[in-house]
């Protein structure tokens, strides 16, 4: 009876303090001021992995609950750059499959410029135009598609290199930014068609995504991949290219507005536009063509002056609202959506005062008691790529599977790497869970318990049927022309049937078959 008294009591007692500790931790919402040792647990130890990384084994639970929060902390944020090199010696480069060459660049904006410079030259990606016969230029058109569909592949196993990091490196927080500011500074492969500035530009995130959001913020700006992917080469004195200057004001650093009032106009975006004239690259380089620059005297932000690009971004930088906005988008990313505006402009302060350096913001997060307070405990919607990442490192993996494969996972949930829908990349939050895509959640956990033992990797089979059987009339001795024709099953009808008697026809005349490039660099 004693017995069953003191368990009871002990029950009670610690009903009770469960109940104090949670109403603490509604008390804590909007409170920057740090955690005690005294609050510290393992719970708040798993909270911290699973923002600040993708989550922890027991023992890494167990090896940050050992810590006082502050250095917990610390060994996330303040990793010197000598420990990092050390503790992730166990990464691997990327492993390049070497399939660029010289010959591809400059690589032309589309197909018929490819064309246009052959037929003009006699020769385009490094490939000569045949002296003579039928289709002399299609072994241009064969290497267009064929970059195309190698640049994809490679971007695919770039996203596989980069999961892995995600799963086993030892500075999970350098990943995880990295990971923000892909979503932030939103470019997508299928535009910029080249893995190599995919590569560079996930490179300047994870040596500069914890580092100084000035020096962060010109390095995107003069990245050959933004520079592709926001018409940098049609921006030139005279005719100056809208598309940049609007995204840096609008999804880079301000914002449209702040408390109900706009934070810079259309005029500020074509003098920003003239500004950032000239701006452009060559293969991987930042290049700046002083003829192609608007000298002349510019009004931006209430200022006047012969502005320069790096001239208007540390105008933006001295606007309050960009400290604001970039902070109040990190807080979201780390703790929780909804987020006072008084919190917001505390955390904007820290970043501000700081000259814009991120580690004391990232410090001033996720040592608050906000951080661990009840409305940002156990509330973060995962994305795709955060779930199967951490996924895995639950279910102890060493590295990522092969099978479901992790690009179609992700994909299917939402989330490709290198592949944003829009220069303002992926939704969050609840975006990640309607419907249909709670299913395809539910079938990720399935076929990573059961993966299918049938599976073949997308770039060793194709699963375009008209490829198939393209290619299998090519085998067996058919002309293109014909090969290609729409009839039967999977081959379409109709308009494309007629297409495709046309193009028979003029057979003895074309000088190249887009359609055929397709298919080869497809198969």
């Amino acid at each position: 009876m004693r017995k069953i008294l003191m368990s009871a009591l002990l029950l009670s007692c610690s009903v009770l303090a469960s109940a104090v500790s949670h109403a603490a931790e509604d008390n804590w919402a909007n409170d920057l001021a740090p955690i005690g040792r005294q609050d510290w647990n393992a719970s708040r130890a798993a909270h911290l992995l699973e923002r600040a990384g993708f989550g922890g084994t027991p023992e890494d639970i167990a090896s940050y609950t050992a810590m006082s929060p502050e250095a917990a902390v610390k060994a996330l944020v303040e990793l010197p750059a000598a420990t990092q090199s050390s503790a992730n010696r166990h990464l691997q480069p990327f492993d390049e499959s070497g399939i660029h060459d010289p010959g591809l660049e400059p690589f032309p904006a589309g197909r018929p410029a490819a064309t246009d410079q052959a037929k003009a030259t006699g020769e385009a990606l490094g490939v000569k135009v045949k002296p003579a016969g039928n289709r002399r230029i299609q072994p241009v058109v064969d290497k267009f598609f064929y970059w195309l569909r190698a640049s994809k592949l490679e971007t695919d196993r770039l996203s596989y290199w980069w999961a892995n990091r995600m799963l086993a490196s030892a500075t999970p927080l350098q990943e995880k930014m990295a990971l923000f500011w892909h979503g932030h500074f939103a470019n997508n492969e299928d535009k910029i068609r080249d893995y190599r500035k995919m590569k560079r530009q996930l490179e300047l995130f994870q040596a500069k995504g914890m580092g100084n959001f000035r020096d962060l913020l010109i390095g995107a700006a003069q990245d050959p991949a933004m520079l592709v992917f926001l018409d940098a080469g049609v921006n030139i004195k005279g005719a100056p290219n809208e598309n940049f200057a609007r995204e840096i004001m609008e999804l880079f650093t301000m914002g449209v507005a702040s408390n109900g009032v706009a934070n810079y106009g259309e005029s500020d975006i074509r003098e920003a536009a003239r500004a950032f004239t000239g701006w452009n690259y060559q293969n991987l380089s930042f290049k700046e063509n002083a003829d192609k620059h608007d000298g002349g005297v510019k009004k931006f932000l209430g200022k006047t002056g012969n502005f320069d690009g790096l001239q208007v971004i540390d105008l933006i930088l001295a606007q309050p609202a960009t400290a604001e906005f970039i902070a109040a988008k990190i807080y979201r990313y780390l703790a929780r959506e909804d987020l006072s505006a008084a919190t917001q402009k505390q955390l904007g302060n820290v970043l501000r005062d700081n000259r814009y350096e991120l580690a004391p913001l990232l410090k001033k997060i996720l040592l608050s008691k906000d951080f661990y307070s009840a409305p940002s405990m156990a509330t973060h919607i995962k994305s795709p790529v955060e779930l199967a990442v951490s996924t895995y490192k639950k279910l102890g993996l060493k590295e990522v599977p092969g099978v479901p494969d992790f690009n179609d996972a992700t994909g299917a949930l939402g989330q490709r790497l290198f592949h944003p829908p829009t220069v303002a990349g992926w939704a969050q939050g609840k975006s990640w869970i309607t419907p249909g895509l709670l299913l395809e959640r539910g079938n990720f956990a399935r076929d990573l318990l059961f993966p299918n033992i049938n599976f073949l990797p997308p770039d060793r089979y194709n699963n375009d049927e008209t490829i198939r059987i393209v290619s299998s009339k090519i085998d067996q001795g058919m002309d293109v022309s014909n090969a290609i024709k729409s009839e039967g099953k999977g081959m379409g009808g109709g308009a494309e049937a007629m297409q495709s008697m046309s193009t028979a026809m003029a057979d003895r005349d074309e000088d190249f078959n887009t359609r055929y490039g397709s298919f080869r660099a497809g198969n």
